[in-house]
């Protein structure tokens, strides 16, 4: 079932690539994905929130427990959250490869 979700779109992917650095609140997270991509990815509220609402439905990110400031929630990767994320990057490492064989990259 996990393959369904593949390929993750850009602001899942980043999202969850966010999350392997440990848990953290929503803006932190559209900051750290503008900043690791330099502003390739941009996350507006709209896209900031509805990734996070759609990750938590699916199971791929949680609140994390006492870490809500009372302002600001606070999420985490789940285990499953890392499983897709390494199925991501496999799918990923494939299409490099492929690249490489037909010397589009070196």
């Amino acid at each position: 079932m996990t393959d369904a979700l593949l390929p993750l779109t850009p602001a899942v992917f980043h999202t969850l690539l966010t999350l392997v650095d440990g848990p953290c609140h929503g803006y932190a997270i559209a900051q750290a994905v503008e900043l690791r991509t330099e502003n390739r990815v941009r996350m507006g509220p709209g896209t900031l929130y509805g990734t996070l609402a759609k990750l938590v439905e699916l199971g791929l990110i949680e609140e994390a427990p006492g870490q809500d400031d009372g302002r600001r929630r606070v999420y985490r990767m789940s285990d499953r959250g890392s499983h897709v994320l390494r199925l991501e990057a496999e799918r990923l490492a494939s299409d490099v490869e492929i690249l490489r064989a037909k010397a589009v990259l070196r």
